[in-house]
């Protein structure tokens, strides 16, 4: 019986690195193969005790939604303007139908604060809140999943704050 409870051990090992690297895996293809788009935002609650400065990000996109005429998951359907900045055309359910030049970005809804595309907190080193209280807008990179992933914040000129 000894014998088994290692072997059961070592497969979950196993499968659980397996499930980790995939992830990072999938995280760095969506870095350098993902599109870069610009999402207007609104900064909330600069600071945390207990994890350090950040801010909360809530996206112009996320908002005037009524969460009780759309699903728990979908795809929220954006255009870019010719600057990169995202403009929400619709919520759907499904990945299809997608005109030209628009992208997926998937959500989840949230009963009293719209939708949440799942980049809603941006951390930053302690002492630099001053630097990101002139963001403008979160700069994430999509897939063609509607996967998306938060790079960074850039300020009103379009310029990555560093």
């Amino acid at each position: 019986m000894k014998k088994y409870k290692w072997i059961i051990i070592l497969i979950n090992l196993i499968v659980l690195l397996i499930f980790f690297n995939n992830s990072i895996f999938q995280k760095e293809q969506l870095l350098s193969n993902g599109q870069l788009i610009l999402l207007e935002l609104a900064p909330v609650d600069p600071r945390s005790l207990m994890q350090g400065d950040y801010m909360r990000l809530n996206y112009a996109i996320s908002t005037n939604v009524d969460v009780d005429t759309i699903s728990k998951r979908g795809f929220c359907i954006v255009n870019l303007d010719k600057n990169g900045i995202a403009k929400k055309v619709r919520l759907q359910e499904n990945k299809t139908p997608l005109h030209e030049n628009e992208f997926l970005i998937k959500y989840t809804s949230r009963e009293w604060r719209g939708i949440n595309i799942g980049a809603e907190s941006f951390f930053f080193q302690e002492g630099e809140a001053h630097k990101y209280e002139k963001a403008k807008y979160g700069s994430i990179k999509i897939d063609a999943q509607g996967n998306s992933l938060l790079i960074g914040l850039y300020d009103k000129n379009l310029i990555k704050i560093e």
